[in-house]
């Protein structure tokens, strides 16, 4: 009798083992899990967004200015970054994508929920855009990347003048009241903007619009530089800033093909525009020095590569190559007019172009999105919607962003002046910020 009993449980349990697989296998095949090839593209990706903050935005704009506020440039950079960091793990993430989805007015413009990034662990995921998903952990840092770069962008309008103390006060405050909100109307599922049906695959309103909108607004409220424009202000370093430009070009690579989340076509698309929307905009600046009679100079280079950059960033996954082509020639051409023309006219002092190239450069890429998503340019639109409609989108879309961030911008700016002030002194600004706000110098 035990003996049989004995034998009836073996044969049960040895039943039970052989259809635990396909019990696991259901299981499995219902819980989402992050693909390891999309996961380790978006980490790669996440790293050359944080490469294009430091050292290529840092040593870009430091090469940039003189001698003596090369450092300086370079720690506001660091120093932004890391800060920015901070606070979206604390709290931007959930403004932006949190779990917590608001009814109503609110739900347009933040989101909320996941504060200090409650509720996520090292087996949660978020969506891509399709069926895939990758971890969320990788997902929350690589946005984290982009609010850095963007408060950091503004910088380059305020270089030369504005207080250390003052950006890192700035700083928490411009994110809070500009930079989430914006990104949430975007980016996120419910925000105005995304909810409207505006294109931008990895930032042209989001990023740069946004922060060369910032940057005017603070470099009018800054006033110029001491001895500006009478005194002549050239780059100090060609040389590192042409070896920041370089960073930039590799780094934005995770910039626009990473923001499709996936190792992809989508991905692929996004790459190869980034590589000729930027070739285009390098040459047409140089063209454009010989035909207004300057030598092609490295300068121009720089700036070329920049606003061909800027212009393919809403549109990296949204055009075909020859699209990108022509958006980094048109991008060259008028931001070009910007930093030549129209800032000499309006007499505002825009130390490192920020406005000129990213503001004007992501206008332009905002608004062509439209044009070269269309499937008669080998974008990849389906023609469901017409070109004017898109067009109106995305004039909408760069309208509420111009608006939010000056406005933003302003109020944040206003606060930290009347707390403790905005501009170094006189004095510190003649001997230069590298010795009397860190003590340093760049050069011995």
């Amino acid at each position: 009798m035990i003996r049989k009993m004995f034998s009836g449980a073996m044969l049960f349990g040895a039943a039970f083992l052989a259809a635990t697989p396909a019990f696991a296998q259901e299981a499995v095949e219902a819980a989402a899990v992050p693909n390891p090839g999309n996961n380790a593209w978006m980490m790669t990706a996440t790293i050359l967004v944080l490469l294009m903050i430091l050292p290529g935005l840092a040593l870009f704009y430091g090469g940039l200015t003189r001698q003596k506020n090369m450092l300086s440039t370079m720690t506001q950079i660091g120093a932004t970054a890391a800060l920015a960091m901070l606070v979206w793990v604390m709290w931007g993430y959930s403004l932006s994508f949190g779990d917590t989805t608001y009814e109503g007015t609110l739900g347009l413009f933040v989101s909320g929920g996941s504060y200090f990034l409650s509720g996520t662990d090292a087996s949660s995921t978020a969506a891509t855009f399709t069926d895939e998903v990758i971890s969320k952990y990788v997902f929350i840092s690589f946005q984290m990347t982009f609010a850095a770069i963007t408060a950091a962008l503004i910088l380059g309008a305020t270089a030369e003048r504005m207080k250390f103390s003052a950006v890192m006060a700035f700083v928490p405050i411009w994110l809070t009241i500009v930079y989430f909100p914006i990104a949430h109307m975007v980016w996120a599922g419910g925000g105005l903007l995304f909810e409207d049906g505006a294109l931008d695959f990895a930032g042209g309103t989001v990023v740069h619009i946004n922060a060369g909108v910032s940057g005017l607004v603070l470099a009018y409220l800054l006033g110029k530089r001491r001895g500006y424009p009478d005194e002549q202000m050239p780059p100090h370093s060609m040389t590192l800033t042409m070896v920041g430009t370089g960073l930039l070009w590799v780094g934005w690579f995770g910039f626009n093909a990473g923001s499709a989340l996936e190792a992809d076509g989508s991905a692929g698309l996004a790459m190869i525009n980034t590589f000729v929307a930027t070739a285009a905009g390098a040459l047409t600046w140089m063209v454009i020095e010989r035909v207004v009679g300057h030598k092609g100079s490295a300068l121009g280079f720089c700036s070329g590569v920049i606003a061909g950059l800027v212009a393919v960033t809403p549109a990296a996954g949204n055009s075909g190559p020859f699209g990108a082509i022509l958006l980094g020639i048109l991008s060259a051409a008028i931001c070009y007019i910007a930093v030549a023309k129209v800032k000499a006219k309006f007499g505002y002092d825009d130390s490192l172009d920020a406005f000129g190239i990213h503001g004007i450069g992501g206008i332009v890429g905002a608004i062509g999105t439209a044009v070269v998503y269309q499937p008669f340019l080998g974008g990849p639109g389906d023609g469901s919607t017409a070109l004017g409609a898109q067009l109106g989108v995305q004039v909408f879309s760069v309208l509420v962003t111009i608006a939010w961030a000056g406005i933003g911008t302003l109020i944040a700016a206003l606060i930290v002046k009347a707390l403790i002030g905005l501009r170094v002194s006189e004095e510190t600004e003649f001997e230069g910020l590298d010795i009397s706000e860190h003590g340093e110098r760049a050069y011995n």
